[in-house]
């Protein structure tokens, strides 16, 4: 397929990168910051643009790759005489704010891509929705090519994976820091947790959460919760989150 990329950030390299090795070609790298265009361009053999009056009207596809707030304002901006499907990648956007165009649809990875870091698209389960199902066919066709994993995904669906994607990565990294502060604190280093974070990580690749909780909480350690929350008690929002979280895990085991 011949794409233009909307964007030039994380997940537009990593778009770029994987549809270039594959064979499809890159017409186009918009970025209003040329200079940002111009590195992805010049990695995929594509044309760099900071112009949406730039942007070729004969691609086979469209990808909005940019930061969820700003989705509505450059859809406003593109004009709807180009005549590809028109798809941004947000798990959070609904997909009718592209209803202006013909055909339409959402390619969302629900993982967290960093540019310099190797993403294996072939292990990722992306989020797919078309407009129609022949938009929607061709799609997941597309994406076949390289992320044979690729689902089927409403937006309120694509939602859901992406409030959980929140509390499963993004939370528990938050959390990551928290330890991570705490052990600083008392001279100590984080490596002396990161077998126990990759125990839990993989635990959870075969089995329910519920199957693995453990600690004070699961067992009803009243004594022990209460020492926790003593020895931090200068840090009025850990010990919210440790009783927040504790609570959540007695409830669950009543």
């Amino acid at each position: 397929m011949n794409i233009v990329i909307l964007g030039s950030g994380n997940v537009a390299t990593h778009f770029a990168h994987n549809f270039h090795n594959k064979g499809h070609k890159i017409l186009q790298i918009f970025s209003q910051q040329k200079v940002n265009a111009q590195a992805l361009a010049f990695a995929v053999n594509a044309e760099a643009i900071s112009k949406v009056s730039e942007i070729n009207k004969e691609a086979d596809l469209y990808m909005i790759v940019i930061p969820d707030h700003a989705i509505p304002s450059l859809i406003e901006t593109i004009s709807t005489a180009i005549s590809g499907i028109v798809v941004h990648c947000s798990g959070a956007t609904d997909i009718q704010v592209l209803s202006k165009f013909q055909h339409y649809g959402v390619i969302y990875p629900p993982q967290s891509i960093s540019k310099n870091d190797h993403s294996d698209f072939s292990l990722i389960p992306f989020c797919i929705e078309g407009n129609d199902s022949i938009t929607f066919n061709i799609l997941m066709k597309l994406m076949a090519t390289i992320a044979p994993k690729s689902i089927a995904c409403s937006s309120s669906q694509r939602l859901a994976i992406h409030i959980a994607s929140v509390f499963a990565n993004n939370f528990t990294n938050a959390l990551f820091q928290i330890s991570y502060d705490l052990l600083q604190q008392h001279d100590l280093t984080f490596d002396i947790i990161r077998p126990i974070i990759l125990e839990t990580a993989q635990k959870v690749q075969s089995k329910l959460p519920s199957q693995v909780q453990t600690g004070p909480a699961v067992r009803n350690d009243e004594i022990t919760i209460k020492k926790h929350l003593n020895f931090i008690s200068e840090h009025d929002d850990w010990k919210q989150i440790y009783q927040l979280l504790s609570q959540e895990i007695v409830k669950r085991k009543s």
